[in-house]
């Protein structure tokens, strides 16, 4: 067992776009940044195949490539990124202390939190192996792939809701997938969905398996009441049952909403804890873009880089 300690000025905890983009901010302002990029390097994008709404890559890019990119330009200012998992923290003493997998010490006067968010899945089998040929859990992300196409969203709360109405206007057909008789949504929400032509709300069904050869081609539902079984044929399947942040170890020093995101002072990334400082999906569940992430690793490498200059550490 180790019990080697490492002292850095600003440690990273999770890669993708925010704490890349930490990183390469942190690295050009000499704070030397130390990363560990977690149990899924490059975040939630690694398991996105094509993207297309990032700025700056007007032919779309991989998911996993992207990510690449951006891990390489963070190295090219000096950051120190390696594959590492942190287990626990004491946010109690200063400097801030993270215990990692291996049993390390790193000691740090700044710790930015890119941990980012998990999808919450069925747990079907055929999820996992369509997953990014068909699957998705993000309709803003990939719903334009599906123009003109007829598409399935599973998903009662107001997400769901949302992004069936997005799914709407790009599909030709929206069938809306709800496990119970009622929708978890507001009002609001239920109502326009309810309005919207070419969205159909199967109440009482759920999923049994999701159908196809190399992609999506139909789904297999059940209705619940009548224990009939039938098939969608839909060429995409979207997931909108929530999303969790990845903020357990955090939970005794930092202010969460009761979902568990980690709460930061509006308009920066600053927690409750001094030098702590939170960017991406674990602190968004309102956009939960690649685009927003890096916009806010970059409010959090500045917001870090300020408060080390204000201390007066270097």
């Amino acid at each position: 067992m180790s019990s080697e300690v490492e002292k850095v000025n600003c440690f990273i905890i999770g890669s993708g776009p925010a704490g890349y983009t930490a990183a390469i901010y942190a690295s050009r302002a000499g704070l030397k940044p130390l990363m560990y990029q977690g149990l899924q390097p490059g975040g939630q994008l690694t398991i996105t195949t094509e993207v297309e709404n990032y700025p700056g890559y007007p032919n779309g890019i991989q998911g996993p490539e992207m990510m690449e990119d951006f891990k390489k330009q963070a190295e090219r200012f000096g950051a120190d990124i390696r594959w590492g998992i942190a287990t626990s923290v004491d946010f109690s003493v200063f400097p801030r202390k993270i215990i990692t997998e291996d049993n390390k010490t790193i000691l740090a006067d700044t710790v930015i939190i890119a941990t980012g968010a998990s999808a919450k899945w069925l747990g079907i089998a055929s999820e996992e192996k369509f997953n990014g040929f068909g699957v998705s859990a993000c309709a803003v992300c990939d719903g334009f792939f599906f123009k003109g196409q007829d598409v399935a969203i599973v998903g009662a709360g107001d997400t769901a809701a949302e992004e069936a109405s997005y799914l709407s206007k790009l599909c030709r057909k929206v069938y809306m997938i709800v496990r119970r008789d009622e929708m978890r949504a507001s009002k609001t929400m239920q109502t326009r969905v309810e309005n919207t032509p070419n969205i159909e709300i199967l109440y009482n069904h759920s999923t049994v398996e999701i159908l196809g050869d190399k992609s999506v081609n139909s789904v297999k539902v059940l209705n619940n009441k009548s224990n009939e079984e039938s098939i969608l044929n839909v060429s995409g399947f979207f997931v909108a049952i929530g999303h969790t942040p990845n903020s357990g170890i955090f939970k005794d020093f930092l202010e969460m909403d009761e979902n568990g995101y980690i709460k930061t002072i509006p308009g920066s990334s600053k927690t409750n804890v001094e030098g702590v400082f939170a960017c991406g999906d674990v602190q968004d569940h309102i956009y939960r873009q690649a685009v927003t992430a890096a916009g806010s690793g970059c409010m959090a490498a500045l917001d870090a880089e300020r408060y080390l200059a204000a201390k007066g550490i270097h």
